[in-house]
């Protein structure tokens, strides 16, 4: 249609929340569903940050805000930052923005050219392509594989960089794959970095506080400080503090950058919910101890699920180090029928097929840029995750 933008072109509906709705709509036809799809925590949001929020609305919190955060949030931001990566930020260096999305598309239409390049590993969360292409940038995609967990290694990140490139965008723990990066894992890709001064980093680090075992997690600028003035950090109360509705994303980085991320916000949204903000100071300031609770269900979650798929005949799942979720390979199950006569020629047909044969609601990998995989998400009950689970593995044994 004529009278739409060209840049809708560009892009394409989130693969997460297609899913996601689609097994809303089959659960209110009378369908038996278990929805896998989306990256959200199934734990409620505090009680101790409910409250602030209920405080915050009785002392009339309920006005504008300065564009980038209330100045109480900054400043849990800038000691957040201190406390946890050892980054030194003052509170004018942050910026609070409608959710983690706002964070990046804020970042992209404020620094991308036509022309300019952005490297994101694959597999990537789905919208980071499509913001890029959304704000006229192209995305350059850097390979990884199965067989190293899916994490960038220095030579693929350096294979990937051009005169062109302006950001290296990435997420650890990731959405998809659970992959998280070790600290020296981290160095080797910083020693490529600080090869190419052109290129500033952006470090999604929405499930920093969602690892396990041992796994100790680090940030890029804190492992190479010398990037400090060209890395913005993101952040947001979304997965550990269980406030996805809350839309509250965060980030800090070089003043030049943050303000002008802060001018594009003031055009589009301006700030955030006061609300949330209020209800987001609590989360950063107040007690931490139900993330470590939390982190253990995850764990035992995670355990359980990679055990029951790794069972499941043509099947084969990593165990990944953080997140929510796994990213398991159906590659073998690829050119068999199921008992309708259908080919599973690709991850999309075996999701499809799946949801259709029993109910279970999982996300392609090609959706994620690399296949033949899918995404599970395990932020859900033991008990819906073991019988989502069996039904995987009944509807993998049933293909011939």
């Amino acid at each position: 249609m004529a009278f739409l933008a060209d840049a809708l072109s560009r892009v394409k509906p989130s693969a997460t929340i297609v899913v996601t709705q689609k097994a809303r709509d089959l659960k209110a036809k009378g369908r038996d569903v278990i929805s896998l799809g989306a990256g959200e925590p199934d734990f409620d949001t505090p009680d101790n940050i409910k409250n602030a929020a209920v405080e915050a609305i009785r002392r009339g919190e309920t006005k504008y805000t300065p564009v980038a955060g209330i100045t109480p949030l900054r400043e849990a931001i800038a000691a957040k930052f201190k406390r946890e990566n050892n980054l030194d930020y003052k509170p004018e260096q942050t910026i609070v923005c409608t959710g983690g999305k706002q964070v990046l598309f804020n970042a992209f239409i404020a620094t991308l050219n036509p022309g300019d390049e952005v490297v994101i590993p694959r597999p990537y969360w789905v919208s980071y392509p499509e913001m890029v292409a959304l704000c006229g940038g192209t995305p350059v995609f850097a390979e990884t594989s199965i067989d190293n967990g899916f994490k960038l290694t220095a030579e693929a990140l350096e294979k990937a960089i051009t005169p062109k490139t302006k950001w290296f965008l990435m997420n650890s723990p990731s959405n998809p794959s659970g992959a998280a990066y070790t600290e020296a894992e981290l160095r080797a890709l910083a020693d490529v970095l600080m090869k190419h001064p052109h290129v500033w980093t952006l470090t999604d680090d929405m499930y920093e506080h969602l690892t396990y075992g041992d796994f100790k997690f680090r940030t890029l600028a804190e492992v190479e400080p010398a990037l400090y003035e060209r890395t913005l950090t993101m952040n947001g109360v979304s997965k550990a503090y269980a406030m996805t509705g809350w839309r509250i994303g965060y980030a800090a980085g070089p003043l030049q950058i943050i303000k002008a991320m802060d001018m594009v916000q003031g055009q589009q949204t301006s700030g955030a919910c006061s609300i949330a903000q209020w209800a987001a100071v609590e989360a950063l300031n107040g007690p931490q101890d139900f993330i470590e609770t939390n982190r253990t269900l995850f764990q035992g979650r995670r355990d359980l699920v990679v055990s029951m798929l790794n069972q499941a005949r043509g099947l084969s799942c990593p165990t990944p180090e953080g997140a929510f979720y796994v990213y398991p390979s159906c590659q073998d199950l690829l050119g068999k029928k199921t008992p309708a006569g259908k080919v599973i020629e690709t991850d999309e047909d075996f999701v499809s097929e799946l949801l259709e044969a029993e109910g279970v609601a999982a996300v392609h990998g090609s959706a994620f840029g690399l296949g033949p995989n899918f995404r599970i998400s395990y932020a859900t009950s033991d008990a819906l995750l073991e019988e989502a689970c069996t039904r995987i593995q009944r509807f993998a044994g049933s293909l011939t």
